[in-house]
């Protein structure tokens, strides 16, 4: 039976993806880079090291890698401070997953500075057990250890655990984790056909999931 529902921040609550062009646009300029989201594709769902490695290989870039890292959090610090938004809904999905006396978490690979104010800024901080961002893992997704480490703070085995994905890596980081999991995909930049192989659940929005846990039986139905 399900115990625990461990989310991704970006591309589940946060309406984020959007807005990851225009932050590496930003970081990019910094060094003399011209960025239109060419490779939003590429860098959806995968740690902040990924992202920074992969876009020093494609302009051929020689600044450091630390320091790059360390730009993107600043500037994803402000956007994620004053301009994402939530997905309709969340608060109510929550609060729904909350009534069914399920243990509530976030794995991200934000880095704490702008995930934490994000939660606080949405009212969303108190709804969850465990918080881990992308500092707090050494290997980012895909590699399991984001989904694993809030498992081992939630103190819940990862067969009782239901991850929420928007994103292939973070599928596959759940998956390599032994854990079930629901992709909810972002229509607006992916084909959700490249899912159905790939998760337990493919879902239409974020609102799908508590009737999900309830249809297929992942929790009593004798749970409030």
């Amino acid at each position: 039976m399900l115990s625990a529902v461990i989310f991704d921040l970006d591309g589940v609550l946060a309406d984020s993806e959007p807005w990851w062009s225009q932050i590496d646009a930003t970081l990019l300029a910094e060094y003399g880079v011209t960025y239109r989201g060419e490779y939003h594709q590429n860098v959806v769902g995968v740690s902040y090291r990924f992202v920074v490695e992969f876009y020093k290989k494609a302009f051929a870039l020689s600044a450091p890698t630390e320091e790059m890292m360390r730009r993107r959090g600043e500037i994803a610090t402000e956007f994620f401070a004053n301009r994402v938004d939530l997905f309709p809904n969340v608060k109510e999905v929550l609060e729904e997953l909350r009534q069914m006396k399920l243990h509530l978490a976030v794995a991200t690979s934000s880095v704490s500075a702008s995930a934490r104010p994000f939660l606080d800024r949405h009212q969303l901080t108190g709804f969850f057990e465990v918080i881990v961002t992308g500092e707090e893992v050494e290997r980012g997704k895909p590699a399991p250890d984001s989904y694993l480490c809030a498992a081992e703070k939630l103190g819940i085995p990862v067969d009782k655990c239901l991850v929420v994905e928007d994103a292939l890596p973070g599928v596959a980081a759940g998956k390599a984790a032994k854990m079930r999991v629901a992709a909810i995909p972002d229509r607006r930049f992916v084909d959700p056909r490249e899912y159905e192989k790939e998760a337990d659940y493919v879902l239409g929005s974020l609102k799908e999931l508590p009737t999900v846990i309830h249809s297929l039986g992942l929790i009593s139905r004798g749970t409030p």
